[in-house]
């Protein structure tokens, strides 16, 4: 008998957000036939010794750089969700060349696959983005949305492969694509991530957090037949909404009530991270719904997930775990290092200097915690929004070029993903669609990735400067 099932091939499978898609897309087995990418070293994993044991997907044994696996996998897929990836924290201290031959060439490889043994007219490809790649976003500037220039934090190589990917799935030629952007997500993991990143989040910092539950959903709804067609070819952000809405100082104190006993407020970084709220998730929910679980939710069901020690420890034994955190504090990577090590350049980046950081108070009760407003503002894009992209001009792009400090070459626009040449406001000459600049955030493919190159750009570039600023971070 024929099987009438849309077949999806899913990356990154065993992460916090592939076991969650699996989850989702396995329980609607009547209608969907999954297939999943897992790596040979992998086989002992929990996730996909479930799926062997219960028969939940086809497997296709390979890695994102192995294009032969990769076409194994996307042939005959009707939807390929591509999830998989070198994420932060754990990629921080690999090499650079290899997350780029991972996420970025991962990419590439699907995109090729599509090209070669599926059809680039009818496979629909949904990419796995990240908050990360508009990076800090502290008050005044809090408030964000797909369009917002493209800012990655100094030593965050993992956003700039995530950026580079971003870029060939949205000039890829494929007909149906979609580029979600990953927020912070609650998982129920989360109690064991123990890394000197956490120093790194400010905490007068945002979120619009996503959950794991949700985000499952979400991969399964993209799946689904009613999927409308102004979806395609957008970039979107992932958040719960409103109720998901929060400073992380906030997140600390539901997740960690004793964080004052075993937490210091000079351990944590005051910028160059990343985090915004949503001016605009809730279009994603509009188009696909899938939220389902709040913040709140996740608050109250985690501790559920946790062992009872885990629990108990810091609420009896605070200062053995302050002495622990700070231990890591002190490690490589951490807050306490740079200054120990005088480096300068993570000090600059992460606290502004070193007697910004020495005013910051080093005790809870004169630390000042702040809340931004709550009223969403939006910045400048700098051409008419109110104009679909199939019925921009040549005027459009030329307005947003100027405003970005440059020019567009072109002498006509001959629709939203037909690549123009463009000139920076550093001079640079680039090729890009114009769906990709103005509606992804992407600019100058040299400068966008270097963070180095940022202070020199924001006095010429008039749309950069909106979000580069010492309070913004």
């Amino acid at each position: 008998m024929t099987d009438s099932r849309k077949t999806i091939f899913l990356t990154g499978a065993t992460g916090n957000m592939g076991r969650e898609a699996v989850k989702r897309i396995a329980a609607r087995n009547d209608q969907l036939r999954l297939r999943i990418l897992v790596r040979p070293e992998e086989k002992a994993h929990p996730v996909v010794k479930d799926v062997q044991r219960r028969g939940l997907a086809e497997i296709v044994w390979g890695d994102l750089t192995d294009a032969a696996s990769i076409r194994d996998g996307v042939a005959g897929a009707d939807v390929v969700l591509h999830v998989g990836g070198l994420v932060s924290p754990a990629c921080d201290s690999m090499p650079p060349e290899l997350v780029t031959q991972v996420n970025v060439g991962g990419a590439q490889n699907i995109v090729d696959a599509i090209h070669a043994v599926g059809d680039p007219r009818q496979t629909r490809l949904i990419y796995i983005g990240t908050v990360a790649e508009t990076g800090s976003r502290n008050a005044p500037v809090q408030w964000g949305r797909t369009g917002d220039p493209i800012k990655i934090s100094a030593y965050d190589h993992y956003a700039v492969t995530k950026t580079q990917a971003e870029a060939i799935v949205a000039q890829s030629g494929i007909t149906h694509w979609a580029s979600l952007r990953q927020s912070g997500m609650a998982h129920y993991q989360m109690w064991k991530i123990f890394d000197p990143i956490m120093f790194h989040n400010p905490i007068n910092g945002v979120f619009e957090w996503s959950t794991a539950n949700d985000s499952g959903r979400l991969m399964a709804a993209v799946c689904s037949d009613d999927v409308p067609d102004a979806f395609w070819r957008g970039f979107y952000n992932i958040g719960g909404g409103a109720t998901s809405r929060v400073v992380n100082h906030e997140f600390m104190e539901r997740t960690m009530p004793t964080y004052r006993k075993v937490l210091k407020p000079h351990w944590f970084a005051t910028r160059n991270f990343h985090g915004q709220w949503y001016a605009d998730s809730d279009r994603l929910e509009q188009l696909v719904p899938f939220r389902e679980q709040s913040l709140q939710d996740y608050f109250q069901e985690a501790p559920r997930h946790m062992p009872w020690i885990a629990r108990m420890i810091p609420k009896l034994m605070p200062g053995v775990i302050s002495k622990q955190i700070e231990k890591l504090a002190n490690a490589p990577e951490g807050s306490l290092y740079w200054f120990a090590n005088n480096d300068e350049a993570k000090i600059r980046a992460y606290f502004g200097s070193r007697a910004a950081w020495e005013a910051i108070p080093r005790n809870w009760d004169d630390f000042r915690f702040t809340q931004p407003s709550r009223e969403p503002t939006l910045l400048d894009h700098g051409y008419d929004e109110t104009r679909a992209p199939e019925d921009w001009r040549i005027e459009d792009l030329r307005a947003a070029a100027e405003y970005r400090g440059g020019q567009c070459l072109a002498a006509s626009c001959d629709g939203p993903d037909v690549p123009v040449e463009w000139q920076s406001a550093a001079g640079h000459r680039f090729t890009m669609t114009p769906r990709l600049y103005l509606r992804g955030g992407h600019w100058c493919p040299t400068t966008m990735i270097d963070p180095a190159s940022y202070d020199a750009e924001a006095t010429r570039n008039p749309f950069f400067a909106q979000v580069w600023s010492d309070a913004a971070g």
